[in-house]
This record gives structure tokens, C-alpha cells and sequence, in this order.
């Protein structure tokens, strides 16, 4: 048994001698032989950068630059990992800054927002010199490195609300991004910038680095293995026309208002201006952004409001020809019937007034005058439809039209904000007459776009495609691809949204619309060789004057625009509204606006509509 135990401690101790030996022909291979592996002896850290990917560019619809990106180098500190020896007096030179501010740019509250051992930004958009100096002398200031960031630039200074912005990430943003963001990220804050920023923003990458005991690069971190690349985002081909939108904001300054002029037959949107705006390149994250940012929020014109999407207004008059349709389809009213008009309407005991006009002896005429008289009537024939005393199926049955035009109902639009306008129901009588009876005259305002029916701009620019398309539209967008990726818009965009009301109808109601630009209420705003067909309105505004109001689509025939505009404050549609729309219909189909016209748009450019 004696023999047997020391025959199994020499096996053991023969196997310790063994391993030992081959420990030590490792540790000298190692250090004496293998070369590589002396160097990443010397090697002290691995540090992880981020790679942040290009955004998205965005393009008008002929493929125009609107946005482009363009590197800034921002100067990140890690706090655990500073030398407290190092040269301050030097770092300080390199930067041109104070060595107080120095030390108050590294004096945080330490806890969520900043940590010691998570980098954060100790100087924004280095110049190029001093990025270039501070390069060679980098590996003198451990815990400092450069991060190479996209800024937005902008080519134009032009549509401004229909792009947006981009900001800083908030704190609240960065805890419901679940990781997505972090701190120092840039995001969309509105407009497109907003509403696509999952398609703009791309993907980040990571590169992981080798660096000495004096924090100079040596390397990839196992070659390279752990590296990703950073991802672009998707390149935007918007449906805007560049040079549209250009035209459009110039006969819009100084003014308050908006324009949206649509593609009938597809629902682009090709124009998308909102007045007053302001040049996108003040609220670039290059900029000191505060003071502009003050600046616009304050202005008493509120320049950051969205008047084309947000602004709910009385449409007026364009009401009429869509309360005809719809009397016309129900049958509660001929094309042909005439109807007199006493420069007003008698509705119970009050009247509702009307300029001097023939008599229109149909609604063709009606709509070419803009008799309220006439569409007074035909509003309360479809109100009445169930009986004097059932106002609340007249008005369910209006709506029920209405609701399948888009009113009463954010459109869906590719955008991050658009309101619903507001399309008064029974349930909204009941809830202001508080049980007390209502009937048709009670709200035959309504009838000339009055009353508490209020739309957005691009609902009245959609009313119009809808007319141009004889009862049909495609919900109106704007952006038309991803430029170069095998990529698809959504498909509630290409799907076709119909009405029902006979399309003869829509015929009909051509007649006078086309007469309101050759013989009616908007002659002034006649374009030869291209047959328009409109409407204009004026809407009371009891805090101050009128405002003036047109939509219209050209040609009549395969009509190639569908435009709105608004303008507050200016009066009468047929002196402002409609010629702005006649030039803008001027510029897109015939890309030129002819020299006997030359001499409206300077008058348009250069008037000024401001409240006082």
C-alpha cells in the first residue's frame, strides 16, 4: 500500500513539473520572442468610439438639394480617465479659452445626466485650426478625444416648416428611446425632420481602439473584428417644387397665410408654405441657437405656427360649390333652378347680406357670382331633407359627404402635426343650444362657410383636387420616394380615395367655376391659354378685416394643379388670394410668368398685410 501512495505522488509531482515548464516556455515566448505581444503589453486601454451616421438628405421632387450634411468635430472628456498632471496651460493655448473656463466646463452635477466614467462634450464645433492642432498633441491629454458629428446645412433658405429642425436630445427623449439615443444626439424636432426621423437618422456605428499607457491610437481592437460601420440614413425625394416653393413664399412676405398647391392625380403636395417663416439655416446646430429661437417664439406673428396644416379657418365661400355637390347628388336642388337675391337673404329675423348681382338663374351662375342668397337656400334644402323638424338627419347626412371629402378629420398626412378643422355635428348644436331646439336657420351660416365650420389650407387644397378630379383623391403627401434604396412610401398614399357624387355633377358645377375666373368674382386673376376653374371667398373675422380666400385647378382639362390660398387680414378673395393663385398656377405649368403680368406679382411681392 506504502509503495502505491508514493507511486501516485510522483505521477503528480512529475504533471506539476510538466505544467510548470509549459507556463514557462509561454511566459518566455511572450516576452522574449513574439513581438506583437510585446507591443499590446504596452497597450493600456480599449476605448470605444461611436461612429455617428450621415442623415438622411432631403431633395425636392426633381432631385434639388434641400438639405446636405457637412462634419463638425466636438472635443468629448471622459473625467475618470484625466491626467491630473497634465499640461493645462498648453491644452488651454491650443483651445484659445481661459483656464477658468477650463475648469467649469469639467464641473458637473454627477448623477442621471452626467457620469464620471460616460464621455460628454467638453467643446461644440471645433474651428479647423484648432481641431488640427489639437490632433497632434492629443495623446498629450488622456480622457479627451474628438468626435466626428453631421451637421445640417440647408441650400435654400426656403421651406423652412415643411423640413423642420433638428435639436439635441432632452433627457426625456433619451429614456423613452430605449438606448436608441444618448446624450449629445441630435433629433428631428419638426416637420420632416420629425415625422421621418426613424428613416433620416440612420444607424450608428462603434469602433473599438487600442491605445498605449500614453493614450496614443495603436490599433483595432482584434483587427478590427468588433468594428460596425456606421449606417446612412434613407435620402429623401420630396414632392415639393423647388422653385415653386421659392415663388410662393416671395408673393406670401409680409403677409399671414399659407399655400398648398397639389398634384391631383397623385396627391404630391408640390407647394407647402406657411407665412410668416424664416430661414432654416438660424436654427442649424451650428449656430448659437438661443437668441434665435427667443427671437421667433416672441415675434407677436408667431413665425414657428404652421398656418398650412395647424391654422383652422372659415373656409367662406369655397363652400359653396361643395354644399351644391351635394345638393345636387341628394336631389334636393336642380342645376337649373333660379333663386332671387336682394343683396341678401332673409333667415328668420335677420338677413344675411350679398353684393349686387345678377340673378343667377342656376347654380353655375350662383357660384360664378358667389350669391349667398342662393347657397343659403340650398344649404337649408339639405338640412330640411327629413322635415322642418329633424335638422339633426340633415346635418348627419352633410357630414356624412363632408366626412368622406376629409373634413372633420386630420387628412393623414406625412407630416408630424395636422389639425382636424372642425365639422359642427348634432351632438355639437345640442351641446350650445343646451336642449333647446335648433333647426335649419339656426345654422344656415354653414351654408356659406361661415358659422362654426372652420378647415385647414390643405383641406381646402384637397376640396379642390377632389373638384379637378371629378370626385376623387389620393391623400395628399410629401415625400415621393427613398432616393436610392429599394424602398416604398406607404401605400395609403397610392391608394385612391372616392366620393360619392356623380361625376356629371362635377361638370356642372365647372361651368361656374370656370366662369369665376372669365366673368365673375376673380377676373383679375385670368391666366391666357390656361383654363382655370375657381372659387373665391371672403371670411368675416370679427377682430379685424376679412379674410381674403381662393382655390382653384388648371387646366380644366387633366388639370396638372389644385392650389389653396389664404391670406388673413387682406379682404376680398378676388383682390389677393386669387391672383396669388394665378400666378403660382402660372409659374408651374408654364414655368415663366408672362411680362403683361410681370407688374401683379411685383404688386403682390411687395404689399404688405400685417396686423397693426
Amino acid at each position: 500500500m506504502a509503495d502505491n501512495h508514493k507511486g501516485r505522488q510522483n505521477i503528480i509531482r512529475i504533471f506539476c513539473i510538466l505544467g510548470a515548464l509549459i507556463l514557462i516556455g509561454k511566459a518566455i515566448h511572450l516576452q522574449l520572442i513574439d513581438r506583437a505581444y510585446q507591443n499590446r503589453a504596452k497597450t493600456a486601454a480599449i476605448n470605444k468610439f461611436l461612429l455617428y451616421p450621415s442623415r438622411g438628405i432631403i431633395y425636392d421632387r426633381n432631385e434639388n438639394i434641400l438639405t446636405y450634411n457637412y462634419p463638425s468635430y466636438d472635443l468629448m472628456v471622459t473625467y475618470s480617465q484625466l491626467d491630473p498632471k497634465m499640461d493645462t496651460s498648453y491644452f488651454c493655448k491650443i483651445l484659445n479659452i481661459e483656464k477658468d473656463d477650463f475648469k467649469s466646463r469639467l464641473k458637473k452635477k454627477w448623477g442621471r445626466r452626467y457620469s464620471k466614467s460616460v464621455p460628454f462634450t467638453f467643446a461644440r464645433k471645433l474651428s479647423a485650426v484648432s481641431y488640427t492642432r489639437l490632433q497632434e498633441s492629443l495623446h498629450e491629454f488622456p480622457g479627451f478625444f474628438v468626435q466626428i458629428r453631421n451637421i445640417r446645412g440647408y441650400q435654400d433658405t426656403i421651406a423652412a416648416h415643411m423640413i423642420g429642425y433638428v435639436s439635441e436630445v432632452n433627457q426625456e427623449q433619451i429614456n423613452a428611446s430605449e438606448g436608441v439615443y444618448a446624450l449629445g444626439d441630435y433629433i428631428g424636432s419638426s416637420g420632416l425632420e420629425a415625422a421621418f426621423e426613424d428613416k433620416l437618422k440612420g444607424e450608428k456605428g462603434m469602433s473599438f481602439q487600442l491605445k498605449d499607457n500614453l493614450g496614443r491610437i495603436v490599433g483595432d481592437y482584434k483587427d478590427g473584428a468588433l468594428n460596425k460601420a456606421a449606417v446612412s440614413g434613407s435620402d429623401l425625394i420630396t414632392t415639393i417644387d423647388k422653385d415653386l416653393q421659392a415663388f410662393g413664399e416671395d408673393l406670401m412676405k409680409n403677409k399671414l397665410g399659407a399655400i398648398i398647391a397639389i398634384e391631383p392625380k397623385t396627391g404630391e403636395i408640390i407647394s407647402f408654405v406657411s407665412s410668416p417663416t424664416y430661414n432654416p439655416e438660424i436654427l442649424a446646430i451650428n449656430r448659437d441657437r438661443g437668441k434665435a429661437f427667443t427671437d421667433l417664439s416672441e415675434d407677436p406673428l408667431n413665425p414657428f405656427f404652421n398656418r398650412a396644416v395647424a391654422a383652422k379657418y372659415p373656409p367662406g365661400s369655397l363652400f359653396k360649390p361643395i354644399i351644391g355637390l351635394i345638393a345636387l347628388q341628394e336631389g334636393v336642388w336642380n342645376y337649373g333652378s333660379t333663386f332671387p337675391c336682394a343683396e341678401g337673404y332673409w333667415n328668420v329675423d335677420r338677413m344675411i347680406g350679398c353684393h349686387n348681382h345678377p340673378t343667377a338663374t342656376n347654380m353655375g351662375q350662383a357660384i360664378q357670382h358667389s350669391c349667398n342668397a342662393y347657397f343659403c337656400e340650398v344649404f337649408k334644402r339639405i338640412i330640411d331633407k327629413e322635415g322642418y323638424h329633424n335638422p339633426d338627419k340633415g346635418l348627419d347626412l352633410l357630414n356624412s359627404y363632408l366626412y368622406k371629402m376629409g373634413l372633420g378629420q386630420p387628412l393623414g398626412i406625412d407630416f408630424e402635426i395636422e389639425k382636424d378643422g372642425n365639422l359642427p355635428t348634432t351632438a355639437t348644436y345640442d351641446k350650445i343650444y343646451k336642449g333647446r331646439r335648433w333647426r335649419s336657420p339656426t345654422i344656415i351660416s354653414n351654408g356659406i362657410g361661415q358659422g362654426e365650420i372652420e378647415l385647414t389650407t390643405v383641406q381646402m387644397a384637397n376640396l379642390a383636387a377632389i373638384i379637378a378630379n371629378r370626385g376623387y383623391f389620393y391623400t395628399p403627401h410629401l415625400v415621393k420616394a427613398y432616393k436610392n434604396k429599394n424602398e416604398q412610401i406607404d401605400p395609403s398614399f397610392t391608394q385612391k380615395n372616392v366620393v360619392p357624387i356623380d361625376s356629371l355633377h362635377f361638370e356642372k358645377i365647372l361651368n361656374g367655376m370656370e366662369a369665376v375666373i372669365t366673368s365673375g368674382t376673380a377676373m383679375s386673376s385670368f391666366i391666357p391659354n390656361i383654363k382655370t376653374c375657381g372659387k373665391t371667398g371672403t371670411a368675416q373675422n370679427p377682430h379685424g378685416r376679412d379674410h381674403s380666400i381662393f382655390f382653384a385647378f388648371a387646366p380644366r382639362v387633366n388639370p396638372q394643379i389644385a392650389i389653396a390660398v389664404y391670406v388673413e387680414n387682406a379682404g376680398d378673395g378676388g383682390i389677393v388670394a386669387a391672383p396669388i393663385a394665378s400666378l403660382m398656377i402660372e409659374k408651374y405649368i408654364n414655368k415663366f410668368i408672362a411680362e403683361n403680368r410681370i407688374g401683379l406679382q411685383k404688386h403682390l411681392q411687395n404689399k404688405v398685410i400685417l396686423p397693426k
